[in-house]
């Protein structure tokens, strides 16, 4: 499954709503509301969390994932060392990040990409990518449903 910075990952587009997904994935594992009562959908099979923003009529707007299928740039990057797939990013200009620690886990922020990596005892174990924003200030929703 190939993440699409700022479009999703595979056929999952930002800015879909849960019937669209629902098309493609079939009904959840699991279905709750966080503590900001968005609708999260937990999908076993797919190691994926989907988010859709309550403030924006329940749209796709936030993806995380443990699939080792997952591929960045043509690379899978679940299990891989950190090293070897920050040279892959740099490659593709992703080099400005924020690096913050929790609890020993590294957390690598890239703003631009709005895309999170998750490194613990030097292995990439989840990824984070939400849609990003336009010019003005609103989502850059990439589904045209």
């Amino acid at each position: 499954m190939e993440v699409k910075l700022k479009y999703g990952i595979g056929k999952l587009l930002f800015g879909m709503k849960q019937k669209d997904v629902e098309v493609i994935y079939g009904k959840p594992n699991k279905q709750y509301s966080d503590e900001e009562e968005n609708i999260v959908y937990v999908y076993n099979d797919h190691k994926m969390r989907l988010t859709f923003y309550d403030e924006e009529e329940y749209q796709l707007g936030y993806i995380t994932s443990i699939n080792e299928e997952l591929e960045l740039f043509g690379e899978k990057i679940i299990g891989r060392k950190w090293n070897d797939i920050e040279s892959v990013l740099a490659n593709n200009k992703l080099n400005q990040f924020e690096t913050e620690i929790v609890d020993g886990t590294e957390n690598y922020f890239f703003e631009d990409n709005w895309l999170f990596v998750n490194v613990d005892y030097d292995k990439i174990f989840k990824i984070e990518i939400g849609a990003v924003f336009n010019n003005n200030d609103e989502f850059d929703w990439k589904f045209k449903g």
